[in-house]
């Protein structure tokens, strides 16, 4: 029988409460506890009716910066389904690196199958993955749950792995073989993508298919690298390897530049692209920054896992709720055109810990299905017909130079509100949103019994919903990306 199934349940503060009176009452000491209600404020329990807001008193408050004369209006929409392969883990390899369970909370995965804790970057690129289209791109956000602890609980399940065990093995394996991955040296190269004008539509096959070819010639000098472990003297990887793999390289962006060459402008700026290096072993991975992380490396292997078939941690428990709609789309810039995503950049939004951290990076995410003009950064509850959703935005002005910082946001930016316009040093690539539907029964709602995975000491906070990015595109498929999106089309892969 699942745990809930038939019964009721206590409340997790109920139980607190009924164990310290027990206590008091086993030692002779008769207590009498009362909660005197605040106002906006729930008794142990209960739902805090603050944090739940009817959506239609809600007024519009979503506004985009008007297009400007050089807009980018185009939009590219990637299928990556809506984690039906049940891929949850408490990780968060872009701000706990290295730490499992680090994230304290559970995350739900669409993307690439691999990531987890101890992914690498070689490890992602190696890695099967749920999207249409290949793209390889690892994109995750905390489960919501539903839980009706105030009254009769269904046990049923809803998201979380069937068999959890079996889960879990599966993560500790995807996480050793990341680690393995990390310590094999690995070819470096700079990215072309990223230095390519606006591609004429009449030169895009070619030069898709000859990006793609730097990526597999990338991948072709890494075997070679592995498989060559310990031959010949210290210039046998420079003269055998990444001398061969520069000649190579040198040929395919002679094409490209020819290809561009018959429609537009030859491209400059692809001088100096040609030579690779091998990559020191501590620079697979992810530096670490204690934004939306615990912000100790020290406590790894001290965070539990999740438990039993609904990935239950402290203070985060309930039937997790699969999304019926998972929608990844890459939007363009009010100001003018985007450039290319370099590959591996790892973007976030929103703050996990706006209690610890405060609310200066918070974003209000949540809204109801026909009411997308507002976002609010509370729960809330929808008219009869209309569904709760999530919207993440993600910044969108790279600094041109750097795919991580140590606080994960110094490198990338939001754009100005009211003009688009990116600030100085920075430039415009595709801005991510993520856009989360849920089936939540209305009952659900109005009684305040859905919340969003969170750090122990966020109590479930809408406030500290947050989404993480990092992206593995390869090359060809960036450069559809951004000339879908400079080219004013609705693209849909």
């Amino acid at each position: 029988m699942p745990r809930n199934q038939g019964r009721h349940r206590l409340a997790r503060r109920t139980k607190i409460a009924t164990g310290a009176l027990g206590f008091a009452i086993a030692v002779g000491a008769l207590v009498v506890t009362t909660t005197t209600g605040e106002t906006g404020k729930a008794a142990a329990g209960q739902a805090d009716p603050s944090r739940y807001v009817d959506i239609t008193t809600v007024q519009p408050n979503v506004q985009e910066p008007p297009a400007g004369e050089n807009a980018s209006t185009g939009t590219f929409t990637v299928d990556c389904g809506t984690n039906e392969e049940g891929h949850f883990n408490a990780d968060n390899v872009i701000a706990q690196p290295g730490v499992n369970g680090g994230a304290q909370h559970v995350h739900t995965y669409v993307g690439n199958l691999s990531t987890n804790a101890d992914s690498t970057n070689e490890s992602l690129l190696e890695a099967d993955t749920t999207c249409a289209n290949g793209d390889k791109s690892t994109y995750y956000w905390p489960v919501l749950r539903i839980d009706r602890e105030a009254g009769e609980a269904t046990g049923r399940f809803r998201g979380g792995p069937r068999d959890w065990r079996a889960e879990s093995r599966r993560t500790a394996a995807l996480r050793a073989q990341a680690r393995q991955t990390a310590t094999r040296p690995g070819v470096e190269c700079p990215d072309v993508v990223t230095r390519l004008p606006n591609v004429p539509a009449r030169a895009m096959t070619e030069v898709n298919r000859a990006l793609a070819t730097l990526d597999r010639q990338i991948a072709e000098a890494d075997r070679r690298l592995e498989t060559a472990r310990g031959e010949g003297g210290p210039n046998f990887v420079r003269n055998a390897i990444l001398g061969p793999l520069q000649a190579k390289r040198r040929a395919v962006l002679d094409r490209i530049r020819t290809a561009i060459d018959r429609f537009a402008e030859r491209p400059g700026g692809l001088g100096g692209l040609d030579g690779c290096d091998v990559r020191d072993d501590e620079d697979s991975g992810i530096d670490n920054g204690d934004e939306n992380g615990d912000g100790d490396d020290s406590q790894d292997g001290q965070f539990p896992e999740p438990q039993g078939p609904n990935l239950e941690l402290p203070g985060n428990e309930g039937e997790i709720q699969r999304e019926t709609s998972v929608e990844l789309t890459f939007r363009g810039n009010a100001a003018g055109p985007v450039t290319a995503m370099p590959q591996f950049l790892r973007v976030l939004t929103g703050q996990a810990k706006p209690t610890a951290n405060g609310d200066a990076l918070a974003r209000p995410s949540f809204t109801c299905s026909g009411f997308e003009d507002r976002l609010v950064d509370t729960y809330v509850v929808c008219p009869e017909g209309s569904q709760v959703m999530r919207v993440h935005d993600f910044p969108s002005c790279w600094d041109g130079q750097n795919v991580d910082s140590p606080n994960h946001r110094d490198h990338i930016v939001f754009p100005d509100e009211a003009t688009g316009q990116c600030p100085d040093g920075f430039t415009a690539v595709p801005q991510l949103r993520i856009t989360l539907t849920y089936d939540i029964p209305r009952a659900v709602q109005e009684a305040g019994q859905y919340t969003i995975d969170s750090f122990p000491e966020e109590d479930n906070n809408p406030a500290s919903d947050h989404d993480d990015f990092a992206n593995v595109m390869g090359q060809d498929l960036m450069n559809r990306v951004v000339n879908c999106i400079n080219d004013g089309q609705t693209c849909n892969e």
